[in-house]
């Protein structure tokens, strides 16, 4: 397996960042990514602040454009489309460190419940989950509703 290599993508990482990819590595859930990545058969390029894309992801689930495994960012479409989307980018490197924080996959089921109880408090998996919350609902491209309470 070899890592493209993105212009700037060299810039040294913050000591958080090193531990955010030293964990999500260590926690199994960077190796998920990379093997459902390869799968998927996209193609992985060297990102900005530890992360890898994925891009020209095909599978049809999850609907999302783009979607976080550790430290591995799958996309939808390609690299430079998510490099031109920082909002989107830095949504998915929140999700990044929440893995992190959750030990790995235990973010799998407990993102899983938090949208399922998203769905049933607002309408839809983003807006009252506390994992999409906290990445920021607008970048992830998910509203917050108006004169809903969440």
């Amino acid at each position: 397996m070899t890592l493209r290599q993105r212009p700037g993508s060299q810039a040294s990482p913050t000591a958080a960042r090193r531990l955010r990819q030293a964990a999500n590595l260590l926690n199994g859930s960077t190796l998920a990514g990379l093997a459902v990545a390869l799968a998927a058969g996209a193609t992985l390029t060297r990102g900005p602040h530890g992360l890898v894309i994925a891009s020209g992801y095909r599978w049809r689930l999850p609907f999302a454009h783009a979607y976080t495994l550790g430290n591995v960012v799958l996309c939808r479409g390609s690299a430079d489309d998510l490099l031109s989307r920082p909002g989107l980018l830095g949504h998915e490197e929140k999700h990044c460190s929440q893995y992190a924080w959750c030990l790995g996959l235990p973010f799998i089921p407990l993102y899983l419940l938090a949208a399922g109880w998203s769905v049933l408090r607002a309408g839809n998996p983003g807006t009252a989950n506390v994992f999409e919350r906290r990445a920021g609902l607008a970048a992830g491209g998910y509203p917050f509703p108006v004169g809903r309470r969440t």
